[in-house]
C-alpha cells in the first residue's frame, strides 16, 4: 500500500495496484464500440482476452497507416491477448464457454441473434455463473429494429444527429466514429457500475447498450428544443445554433478563430475591449442572447469587419485580455504539434506507434503491445484447458 499526502494535510492510503488488477475480461469483439470498452478496462489493469475469428477482427484491415497496421486497431487493442476461435466449431464454442466460466466480465458485440445461435446467450451464462457480468453491445437493442444491422454512420443518420450536423446547404457526418465511441464509453461505465454492485451484493448482472440508445441520449437538447419551439436547431456549420456570438470568424491574415459569449459580462467586455465598440452593449438588437441570435447576421458582419483589421495574434491578445473563451482553427497536422497533446508509445508488429493518451492518469501505458491475430491462442488453451 502507498501513502499519499493530500492537499489538506491529511494522509490517505492508496492501493498501488491498478484499479482493475486481477479482473478477467473475455471479449468476443470486433470493430470499435466493444474494443473501446475493453481497452478502457485493460488500461485500468484488467486482463482482457480478445476472441477473434480465424481471419481476425475485420478492423485490422481498415487501413495500414499505423506502421503497417490499422490505425483503428492499434488505438483500441493495446494490452490485450488475442485468441482465435471458429464459433462454427463445437469444440471451440465449448472452450469459449469454459473460458467465460473463469471470467469476471464477458463482452460481445456479435450480429443480432448470433450469440443465441452459438449457445453464448448471456442469460444462461449468468444463471450458470452468478458472479459473471455480461455485456451485449447491439445496434438497436430490444424493440422493432432489434434484428437490424447498425454501423456508426447509419446511426448518425437514423438518430437525427446528421440532420443537425454540417453546413446550411447539406447534412454532414461527425468526423470521427462518434456513435461507436459513445456506445463503448457507455458500456464501460455500466460495467464499472455492475462491478460495484457485485462488490456489494456478490451477484453479477447484465449490461446491454445499443448504438442507437447511446447517441440518442446525446440528442436530448436538440429534441427538447424541437418539442419546445416547433423547429429543430438549424445547421450552422462552425457556429452554435442557439448562442451568439459563438462560432468561427476569419482574421485579417485569413486564419480562423472561434470564440464564445456565455453571459452579459462577457458580452460587455467583448464590445468594449475586443471590438472597441462599447455602444453595442446597449444596442437593442443585441441586448440578450435571444436578441443576438435573432440578429446574428448583423452581429457577425460587425465582428468580421472588426477582425478583418487584425491578424490572429492580435485577436488572441484582445480575447485573452478580455477573458473571453476562444480557440483557433487547427488542422490534424496542427494537432500533432499541439503543446497540450499527450502521447503514449504502443508496440506493434511493424514497430512503435505514438497514439494520443487516454484522458486519465492512473496508469502509464507506454510499451503496451497490440497482439497479432491469435498470438496467445496456444498459451490460453494451455492455461484454460
Amino acid at each position: 500500500m502507498a501513502r499519499q499526502q493530500t492537499r489538506a494535510g491529511a494522509v490517505s492510503t492508496l492501493d498501488s495496484r491498478a484499479p482493475l488488477d486481477g479482473l478477467l475480461v473475455v471479449s468476443l469483439e470486433q470493430a470499435v464500440a466493444a474494443p473501446l470498452c475493453s481497452a478502457r478496462l485493460a488500461d485500468a489493469g484488467a486482463r482482457v482476452i480478445k476472441l477473434e475469428r480465424p481471419e481476425g477482427d475485420f478492423a485490422r484491415r481498415y487501413d495500414r497507416a499505423a506502421a503497417g497496421s490499422s490505425s483503428y486497431f492499434v488505438w483500441l487493442n493495446r494490452g490485450k491477448e488475442s485468441a482465435t476461435v471458429d464459433l462454427r466449431n463445437e469444440e471451440d464454442r465449448e472452450w469459449v464457454r469454459r473460458l467465460i466460466a473463469r471470467a469476471d466480465v464477458f463482452i460481445e458485440n456479435l450480429a443480432p441473434g448470433a450469440a443465441d445461435r452459438l449457445g453464448l446467450d448471456t442469460q444462461p451464462l449468468r444463471a450458470a455463473h452468478p458472479r459473471l457480468i455480461t455485456c451485449s453491445i447491439t445496434g438497436y437493442g430490444p424493440g422493432p429494429y432489434r434484428a437490424r444491422k447498425a454501423y456508426d454512420l447509419l446511426v448518425q443518420a437514423e438518430s437525427g444527429l446528421a440532420s443537425i450536423t454540417g453546413s446550411p446547404e447539406q447534412p454532414g457526418r461527425v468526423g470521427v466514429s462518434v456513435v461507436d465511441i459513445a456506445t463503448g464509453l457507455a458500456a464501460h461505465a455500466n460495467i464499472l457500475n455492475a462491478l460495484l454492485q457485485r462488490h456489494r451484493t456478490g451477484q453479477g448482472g447484465h449490461v446491454e447498450v445499443s448504438l442507437f440508445d447511446a447517441i440518442a441520449e446525446w440528442m436530448n437538447v436538440p429534441l427538447m428544443y424541437f418539442e419546445g419551439t416547433g423547429h429543430a436547431p438549424a445547421r450552422v456549420g462552425l457556429n452554435h445554433p442557439t448562442i451568439a456570438p459563438y462560432g468561427v470568424y476569419p482574421c485579417g491574415d485569413g486564419r480562423l478563430i472561434l470564440f464564445s459569449i456565455q453571459n452579459a459580462p462577457e458580452w460587455q467586455r467583448l464590445c468594449a475591449q475586443v471590438l472597441n465598440c462599447a455602444e453595442l452593449i446597449d444596442d437593442p438588437r443585441f441586448l440578450s442572447n435571444d436578441d443576438r441570435v435573432a440578429n446574428r447576421a448583423e452581429l457577425d458582419s460587425i465582428i468580421r469587419q472588426n477582425f478583418a483589421a487584425l491578424n490572429r495574434e492580435e485577436c488572441q491578445r484582445r480575447l485573452d485580455a478580455a477573458a473571453i473563451a476562444y480557440g483557433v482553427m487547427h488542422t490534424v497536422a496542427d494537432l500533432a504539434e499541439h503543446p497540450h497533446l499527450k502521447r503514449v508509445s504502443i508496440e506493434t508488429a511493424g514497430g512503435p506507434v505514438r497514439i494520443i493518451a487516454p484522458p486519465d492518469t492512473y496508469q502509464h501505458l507506454n510499451g503496451r503491445r497490440v497482439p497479432s491475430v491469435g498470438q496467445h491462442t496456444r498459451a490460453l488453451h494451455d492455461e484454460f484447458p
